[in-house]
């Protein structure tokens, strides 16, 4: 019996040990997955304390980092990186490092954000099939969504914001019935939306903002759990999207929506934030928005509402801010909008109310857009109509007549309403902006952005010039450094003491003005200095013996030995001809210049028509932008030449137009045209062709995109490089201006480019992509 007993326990004992043998191996296995998953991501900062002697069930998690573990299996990795700034190295595999993280079975909390990881999603990703949230956001994925994701039956989480996912949205996304959160902003999709959005029941978040989705928005009434509806800066529209009662923020903003707003939007009792602004809305504004209950944030402006406001209005007391300018508002302002203004925001200009503080639009105007939109103003006159308008409104029909009498009336005019300018939505920082700008403002932090400040590393400190060292640098202004003439003044090639060449500038100016009336125009010329423009150096006055007065400015600037861009592409001089690596390194540095001029000073600087022909390559080839609407040297240009007729370019100035940046991100479109087809666009015409064929061959395969780029340029660049660059070339030159991307975008898309190619150069190792002097030095791109 005693024998019986004791081989009992033996057995127990045993049995116990290779449970915790087994434990102990899964547990092993499991974390040389976290290392192995340090190692594929590099090394982050956020991992920084991961080492083979870490606990990771029970170590202590930080915001960075966080391993969760259950039952000696581990549940959840969070692993936040700082920023998206950089990608991984070039030897990086998606597919492996997926591989990796399927040797975590158990996992359900996945979070990998901002750590450079690029690549399309693998089909790998369906290994992880106890997946419940997905948040990849902030990194480089490309391609289109596998459909693979789709096995994901447990999936109730997924966010892939800032990324660069392309294609449309698959059919099957109701494939995870259990999905709530669904969050894609910032990529690249296209197409309309699949219908079978609409099945998702559970949804509380929908965010798909700045994509490049169209079309009509499916039924969402049906998701009755709805809070979050994100639609900002797509092509959704015409009609108002069907959708639940229970949302609490519903962002419409920068669409192509274009019907009225339906009477269901002011039983939206939860609703908190109602953002519609920068669409094409029309018939009447209802007033009871101002009055829902929870609402804090409403925002229509930029649309062609109209109706009357009156005074005795009531407005929820939770309103924080009120945007209802640029529309075609008239009657009085609620008097609950001012009340307490201190504590709310409130936008109302450019309608047609009656005694507003802020700019209303001319009457003349107000008339004639009313009458495009299909409501008489001056009722007076229209008695019969007006009374019919208002009748049928009443019952619930007013929208749809509102639209016919609108078209009627629109053809009869139409003559008159081509002729008329659109009237731009308002712009608050030209309103707080002064027409002069002092010293303090030049150099207060709030007004130079960061863009300026690290624009301006490398370049040497801006300084007053001596007469006597200007002379000497161009050899008292030898014929032999004469450089050219234009209606911007006499450009001299000079050499310095220290050896440095620079490029002078000479303005004669009219007697009578003194340095002080040079001194605010030069203190801004100082701080007009980047990497990819060509930048002040410095500056010299020359004046009158007799009376002090200014005769010449002569302004020093960087000059740039290897002439313009344009001489650098084949058609030019084949045997100097840049590869594909250099071709995109110029293209990032005048997106960066271009950047500058939009956000690096207050105001901006727009429309700067820029060419090939007005960009140079200095003698390490980094690319600068040498003719822009550089505001100030106009005005020393007025100055100097009196009433001269000279055609020089006219700046524009941060005006009130919500596409002011967009003539410039056409011309930058322009230029990466030329440098994918090696030859000079000569006429509008000229570019529309080539755009057709960039456009033809971005669906065909490599062979043939291929086939129409430069032939020096065929077999240095990689298919994924040359595809991106070809997509970011065509939205540039899209017709309409609010379908152009923004200048971060393009930069974005181009550094991603540059490294794409840059890891298959490497890896090819028989690229033939010629570079001038050195490829390493000179081509090589620097992410900051």
């Amino acid at each position: 019996m005693a024998k019986r007993f004791h081989t009992s326990l033996l057995l127990l004992l045993i049995t116990a040990l290779l449970s915790i043998s087994d434990s102990e191996q899964l547990q092993s296995s499991q974390f040389d997955a976290l290392l192995s998953i340090q190692r594929d991501l590099n090394f982050p900062a956020a991992l920084s304390s991961w080492s083979s002697h870490t606990d990771f069930c029970n170590a202590d998690s930080n915001s960075s980092s966080t391993v969760v573990c259950y039952e000696d299996t581990i549940t959840q990795l969070h692993i936040i990186g700082e920023t998206r700034t950089s990608f991984l190295p070039r030897n990086f595999s998606i597919d492996s490092f997926f591989k990796t993280l399927a040797r975590l079975p158990n996992l359900k909390v996945l979070t990998l954000v901002s750590l450079g990881i690029w690549g399309p999603l693998p089909a790998k990703i369906s290994h992880l099939a106890s997946l419940e949230i997905l948040n990849m956001s902030s990194n480089c994925l490309y391609g289109p969504i596998p459909q693979e994701l789709s096995s994901l039956s447990n999936l109730h989480t997924l966010i892939l914001d800032e990324n660069m996912l392309a294609g449309q949205l698959p059919d099957w996304m109701d494939s995870f019935p259990a999905l709530t959160v669904l969050s894609l902003k910032n990529n690249r999709f296209n197409g309309s939306l699949p219908d079978s959005l609409g099945s998702l029941e559970n949804l509380r978040i929908l965010s798909l903002s700045h994509n490049h989705f169209y079309g009509v928005v499916p039924d969402l009434s049906r998701l009755k759990n709805l809070e979050v509806l994100d639609l900002d800066s797509n092509s959704f529209g015409p009609q108002f999207p069907q959708l639940g009662t229970k949302l609490v923020i519903l962002i419409l903003r920068n669409n192509s929506f274009r019907s009225g707003i339906p009477s269901e939007v002011t039983s939206y009792y939860q609703l908190e934030r109602l953002d519609i602004s920068l669409n094409t809305f029309v018939g009447p504004f209802q007033p009871a928005l101002l009055s829902l209950p929870s609402i804090t944030y409403l925002n229509i402006s930029g649309n062609k509402l109209t109706g009357m406001v009156f005074e005795n209005m009531s407005c929820s007391s939770e309103l924080e801010v009120v945007d209802l300018s640029s529309n075609l508002l008239s009657g009085k302002l609620p008097r609950c909008l001012v009340s307490n203004s201190s504590d709310r925001t409130v936008q109302y200009a450019r309608n047609c109310l009656d005694g507003a503080d802020q700019n209303q639009n001319p009457p003349p105007f107000c008339h004639t857009e009313a009458l495009a939109v299909g409501i008489l103003p001056e009722r007076e006159k229209h008695k019969g109509l007006s009374k019919l308008v208002i009748s049928i409104g009443i019952a619930g029909g007013a929208a749809v007549v509102v639209v016919l009498v609108g078209l009627t009336l629109f053809l009869v005019r139409k003559g008159n309403a081509k002729s008329r300018s659109k009237n731009p939505p308002i712009r608050f920082i030209s309103e707080n902006a002064a027409s002069g700008y002092t010293s303090k403002l030049l150099s207060s932090a709030r007004y130079i952005s960061q863009t300026m400040k690290l624009g301006a590393v490398g370049l040497p400190t801006y300084r007053t010039f001596s007469l006597e060292e200007i002379e000497s640098a161009t050899n008292y202004f030898n014929t032999g450094s004469f450089m050219g003439e234009s209606s911007h003044g006499q450009m001299y090639r000079g050499q310095l003491k220290n050896g440095s060449v620079v490029a002078i500038k000479c303005v004669k100016i009219r007697k009578g003005y003194s340095t002080q009336s040079f001194m605010q125009q030069i203190e801004l010329i100082s701080k007009l200095r980047h990497r990819h423009l060509v930048s002040a150096l410095g500056h010299c006055f020359e004046c009158h013996l007799d009376d002090s007065s200014v005769s010449r400015i002569f302004l020093v600037f960087e000059y740039a030995p290897n002439g313009t861009l344009k001489s650098w592409i084949s058609d030019e001089n084949p045997s100097k001809s840049l590869g594909w690596t250099q071709r995109i390194a110029a293209a990032i540095g005048v997106a960066k210049g271009i950047q500058f001029l939009h956000t690096g000073i207050l105001p901006g600087v727009y429309s700067n028509n820029i060419r090939i022909t007005d960009v140079l390559l200095d003698q390490n080839l980094v690319s600068k932008i040498c003719s822009y609407n550089l505001p100030l040297l106009s005005n020393l240009e007025k100055v100097g030449q009196g009433n001269s007729s000279s055609k020089s370019r006219r700046p524009r100035v941060n005006k009130s137009n919500k596409h002011e940046d967009k003539s410039d991100i056409y011309n930058l479109g322009v230029i990466l045209l030329e440098l994918i087809f090696g030859r000079t666009a000569k006429s509008r015409n000229d570019v529309d062709t080539l755009t057709k064929l960039l456009q033809a061959s971005i669906v065909t395969d490599d062979d043939a995109r291929r086939s129409v780029i430069d032939p020096a340029i065929r077999r240095a660049s990689s298919d994924q490089s040359l595809k991106t660059m070809m997509e970011v070339c065509v939205r540039c030159l899209a017709k309409e201006e609010e379908e152009r991307p923004s200048i971060e975008d393009v930069l974005w898309n181009l550094q991603f480019a540059a490294q794409v190619q840059d890891s298959w150069r490497v890896d090819s190792r028989g690229s033939s992509d010629w570079s001038p002097g050195s490829p390493s030095d000179s081509a090589r791109m620097t992410f900051h």
